[in-house]
């Protein structure tokens, strides 16, 4: 077999029993990695240790849907069904499915239309974003309504998401520009002075000049 050690050295081909008694004296695993090469090629590694870091690995990337609920009631006011339903915009964003619970009380049990009234009101401002999987309907005393994420406007979102935070932290990382020094040299005037005029001779009086 062709064996790859620990520190992802390449050993060469080394026979089984000589490749069994590197790993038992590096107190870890011989692990075939590609049976089908001629030869084999085997590697020494902690086997258990690579096996969870691939499990975790792919936990992270495949999110496992969820069913989240939100409750409303039909006297909720605006600002908190505002608050809830983003509540619920960040289960869709993480690709759960949210249903929404409308709790009636008493009374409010009688006026059942005001309960789809909301929910569909709450639907439709979702608009694009969600899939309408079951309408308001009753569950026992409370009415719900179940929507799942529209994968595609949420990728669409997050993409203009990174984008913007990428562009914010351009303009963060640009420096501002300095201000040039201002020089001490005062530029030459270009205008010259002009000379001073010579005095013009006095005027001789009559009678002055000699004969």
């Amino acid at each position: 077999m062709r064996l790859i050690d620990q520190d992802n050295n390449q050993i060469g081909i080394v026979d089984t029993d000589e490749a069994m008694r590197r790993a038992r004296e590096a107190q870890l695993d011989l692990v075939e990695v590609a049976p089908k090469e001629r030869p084999a090629v085997c590697r020494i590694m902690d086997y258990g240790r690579w096996k969870y870091s691939q499990k975790k690995r792919h936990k992270k990337h495949h999110h496992e849907q969820q069913l989240k609920e939100v409750r409303i009631r039909p006297k909720t006011d605006d600002n908190d069904r505002k608050i809830k339903v983003n509540r619920a915009i960040r289960f869709l964003k993480k690709g759960d499915k949210v249903q929404f619970t409308m709790v009636f009380r008493g009374r409010e049990r009688a006026h059942r239309e005001i309960g789809v009234e909301i929910l569909m009101e709450i639907a439709k401002g979702m608009g694009d974003m969600i899939k309408l999987e079951r309408p308001p309907s009753m569950d026992g005393r409370h009415m719900v309504m179940i929507v799942a994420p529209n994968k595609h406007v949420f990728d669409k979102i997050e993409k203009l998401e990174k984008l913007k935070k990428l562009g914010e932290s351009e303009t963060e990382e640009k420096p501002a520009k300095k201000p040039e020094p201002a020089s001490d040299v005062q530029p030459e005037s270009s205008t010259e002075t002009a000379p001073e005029s010579q005095a013009a001779p006095p005027a001789e009086k009559p009678g002055d000049s000699t004969a």
